[in-house]
């Protein structure tokens, strides 16, 4: 991927590549990034991703994520007492659509998005084949399931690194370790 714009582009179609997201995860670790929710809101197909550790991205990972229309939709939640995002996480082969969803929320100054899947849905175009319920996790460990930084144990988040709704690209570290990019697409469907 090129990191100029286009020709006739402007800095807001550049993004940036492993060894800036690196500095700007440093920054955003130093000073946070002042992001709300309303800065997450979007359809983001995964870009480029980049494992621990890595600056390359490998060949094969990344482009098979690209080929199953990898995305995350992000969209505020109607339920004003409940958690402040509605998360899905999709990916499809053709009409075939595997898709998680759950909620949302910001933790921290940096911050975190914390998520947790609530349920599963495996779809042929717009005709619903499955549709699971899934399990919350527990800690069973003693510790009240609370690590450091008071991220549950177990507890699925990205770090966020830079972008937003803004930018048109959003960058973050899972809780395994990798770097993913993501570009905007668009808006999150209406809940049906």
């Amino acid at each position: 991927m090129p990191t100029q714009p286009p020709a006739g582009g402007s800095d807001a179609d550049r993004r940036p590549e492993a060894a800036e997201l690196l500095a700007l995860e440093e920054r955003a670790r130093r000073e946070g990034l002042g992001l709300h929710p309303g800065d997450l809101v979007g359809v983001w197909c995964l870009e480029q991703v980049w494992p621990k550790g890595a600056t390359s991205e490998p060949r094969l990972t990344g482009a098979l994520l690209r080929r199953l229309g990898a995305r995350l939709e992000l969209s505020l939640s109607p339920d004003a007492a409940g958690e402040p995002l509605r998360v899905a996480n999709a990916v499809a082969l053709g009409p075939l659509q595997l898709r998680f969803a759950g909620w949302g929320r910001l933790q921290g100054r940096r911050p975190l998005l914390l998520f947790g899947f609530e349920g599963l849905s495996l779809l042929w175009g717009r005709w619903t084949l499955l549709s699971r319920s899934l399990a919350t996790p527990t800690a069973s460990d003693g510790t009240g399931g609370v690590r450091d930084g008071g991220v549950p144990k177990g507890q699925p988040f990205f770090a966020l690194i830079g972008g937003g709704r803004r930018e048109g690209w959003l960058a973050a570290r899972g809780r395994g370790g990798g770097l993913a990019r993501w570009v905007r697409r668009g808006d999150p469907p209406d809940p049906a």
